[in-house]
């Protein structure tokens, strides 16, 4: 079988969605499928199964692009019909401007399409200062499905909690309901702290340094801990955020937070030796990092948010704080640090919890997904 993934972003894997990306691209290749990759990656030049079109021009806001992080992709019909001309299907990362050329072209030769949902409104409205704006979400969440997710085959949606979002505002889809998985290398490992944060209470969260993430609100609160001289904070990532969070981190703290892009051994290693693991994020679809952390036994302290699905990774009431609350954010940090033993205790309950997560049930249940909208079209094609 041969599948064409389109990613409108693709790049260094340092958010979800390319993780994704990648994660399933791997799996499909390792599964004997002939894939090819359509995106702007420029580094992917030349590369077998690799389809690069430009990059998409937004003059002077380039740089803001740049800041943030990913390159957007402009559509190149020639270098579409290439990378999808004889694909039994066409698997789409996201419903921007080269997913969606792709998706109609794919549609006009009659080979079907699936897509994955893998953004939330807020993900994008934060870039025009709308996050919080009901309307502004709604019309996102209406144009995504008009002008994209109607059309396609089937979707995949990493979580329950973002189907429902989206079927409410946009429509109804034909809807498969698969988490992005975890990598089983993510287990528990006896890795010491580095010898200079020995007698630190470390607390990890990862995520882009962007505005719906929320790490203010985790600096606040370790600002606001009885243990806040012991906290050091590690915020795992990249983004256009990291000079004003490192100015409040100065501001606030005794010992500045770490910030850094860990590899995946790197990441191993940091959520082997974490004491705790705070996602303070009011805005998320899934959060596969987290799912990492507490792979590994990472205790989790989560943000209890209406736009979040990782709030549904909590076991009891000390897994969870009141969204943008740092007094409730810290009164929950304390409780884990004085109370080891509690910990210790749950720690034990969350090495059972992952493993419906489990990457590689995951990638075969997409794997079906993408066999079945085939199998489907082909029994209506006669």
């Amino acid at each position: 079988m041969t599948v064409t993934v389109v990613c409108d972003v693709l790049g260094k894997e340092n958010n979800g969605t390319t993780i994704a990306a990648m994660n399933l691209i791997r799996s499909l290749k390792s599964k004997g499928w002939e894939v090819r990759v359509l995106c702007p990656d420029e580094d992917r030049k030349g590369q077998e199964g690799f389809f690069v079109v430009p990059k998409l021009s937004l003059g002077p806001l380039n740089g803001y692009v740049e800041k943030v992080g990913v390159s957007l992709a402009k559509s190149d019909l020639d270098i579409i019909n290439s990378a999808i001309d004889g694909a039994d299907i066409v698997h789409v990362m996201t419903p921007f401007m080269l997913g969606t050329k792709a998706m109609k072209a794919a549609k006009s030769k009659g080979i079907p399409v699936t897509a994955g949902f893998h953004c939330q409104a807020e993900n994008f409205t934060n870039h025009i200062f709308l996050m919080n704006s009901r309307f502004a979400n709604k019309s996102t969440y209406k144009a995504f499905y008009r002008y994209f997710y109607r059309h396609v085959d089937a979707v995949h949606y990493p979580t329950q909690f973002i189907r429902e979002v989206f079927e409410k505002e946009g429509g109804p889809t034909n809807a498969y309901v698969i988490s992005n998985g975890v990598n089983r290398t993510f287990v528990p490992a006896d890795v010491p702290k580095p010898d200079e944060l020995r007698d630190k209470f470390i607390i990890l969260f990862t995520g882009r340094y962007s505005k719906e993430k929320s790490h203010r609100i985790l600096i606040d609160a370790a600002s606001r801990s009885k243990h806040s001289d012991k906290i050091q904070l590690i915020f795992a990532g990249t983004g256009p955020l990291e000079p004003k969070l490192r100015e409040m981190g100065e501001k606030l703290l005794k010992n500045q937070p770490i910030f850094k892009f860990f590899t995946r051994d790197e990441m191993l290693k940091v959520v082997n030796y974490a004491d705790l693991y705070v996602h303070p994020a009011e805005i998320e679809i899934e959060a596969i990092a987290c799912l990492e952390a507490i792979s590994c036994g990472l205790v989790p302290v989560i943000a209890n948010s209406p736009r979040c699905a990782t709030k549904a990774f909590a076991l009891g009431g000390n897994n969870l704080f009141n969204v943008n609350d740092s007094d409730d954010l810290a009164a929950k940090i304390d409780y884990w640090i004085e109370n080891p033993e509690k910990k210790a205790e749950c720690s034990r309950k969350y090495l059972g919890f992952t493993k419906q997560f489990d990457h590689d049930y995951c990638m075969d249940e997409m794997e079906r997904m993408l066999l079945e909208t085939i199998k489907k079209l082909q029994t209506q094609a006669g």
